[in-house]
């Protein structure tokens, strides 16, 4: 959620705006190129680099990003509504691709990632990504687990957290191919739901997730562009990490009318640099979360 309570307000909009991030992170870099489109200035903090930035996101009472935020006032920067209220500008909104064109992406994302993992050698799987403590095998994880979070909420009524989302995996799933039969459970089990129950759902009901107030049909568009941008993440560990041709590799036409950032990995950090670190986080040592 965010706090929003003196956002807008002369004194505060005298305060700077900051955006709390990460490498890597999808919605960080949404808030960031969203920011940048509208000509708002913004400091920008790293948290994985600037231990001072992230003791400020503690002391606003949260350890998740991307935040935007002046003083005390802040949003979650997956909720751009919320960033343009903290940021000082009237938020213009947009058309929202169909629930049955975002549900053939989905699929198509769900099949691509599959092909994508099976190109990755099984010793390659634990490598690390730059700037971030993710390995490449988390990053497949959670390409399969961002449509598993929204099935179990609208599904089982499993609350959408943060946390769920974490990259780190289960302790059953050990192998590549067992991640291979997660992601193919998970992309049988959206395509039956669909047809099930997908058709026939209000997708104006509140979504009740926890980075804000957004409805069902926001967060399944979000449920595409978060995986979708994440697998072109893998496509560049296939292409500039292990020098490997991506199989059938989607393009920005498969992909167009989900709001994708422009950018693959991010606007300020380079995915040539070498890996974060030698082995992955871990529930024990994940900074934010």
């Amino acid at each position: 959620m965010s706090q929003l309570e003196g956002a807008g307000t002369p004194e505060n909009l005298k305060l700077p705006l900051k955006v709390y991030w990460q490498p890597g992170c999808s919605s960080c870099l949404k808030t960031k190129e969203f920011l940048l489109e509208h000509g708002v200035p913004f400091e920008s903090v790293n948290v994985l680099d600037d231990k001072d930035g992230f003791e400020e996101l503690e002391a606003l009472g949260i350890r998740i990003v991307p935040i935007a935020a002046r003083g005390n006032v802040w949003a979650n920067g997956a909720v751009f509504r919320d960033v343009a209220k903290v940021a000082g500008f009237a938020y213009e909104d947009y058309e929202i691709l169909s629930p049955k064109i975002i549900r053939d992406k989905v699929l198509m994302i769900l099949d691509a990632a599959i092909r994508y993992l099976v190109q990755i050698p099984e010793e390659n799987l634990d490598e690390v990504l730059p700037g971030r403590p993710r390995s490449y095998r988390q990053l497949v994880y959670h390409i399969f687990d961002i449509p598993k979070v929204f099935l179990d909420r609208v599904e089982h009524g499993a609350p959408y957290t943060y946390e769920a989302l974490k990259s780190i995996l289960p302790p059953e799933i050990k192998t590549k191919n067992d991640l291979l039969e997660y992601g193919r459970q998970t992309r049988e089990r959206f395509s039956v739901w669909w047809d099930r129950d997908g058709v026939s759902t209000d997708y104006t009901q509140p979504a009740e997730v926890y980075y804000g107030e957004v409805n069902l049909h926001e967060l399944l568009e979000r449920t595409g562009w978060h995986s979708g941008q994440h697998l072109r993440q893998v496509m560049l560990i296939l292409r500039e990490k292990l020098n490997i041709q991506p199989d059938t590799p989607l393009t920005e036409t498969d992909l167009k009318g989900l709001p994708i950032p422009k950018n693959a990995w991010d606007n300020e950090r380079s995915f040539e640099e070498q890996s974060y670190s030698p082995i992955a986080e871990t529930w024990a040592t994940a900074k934010t979360g």
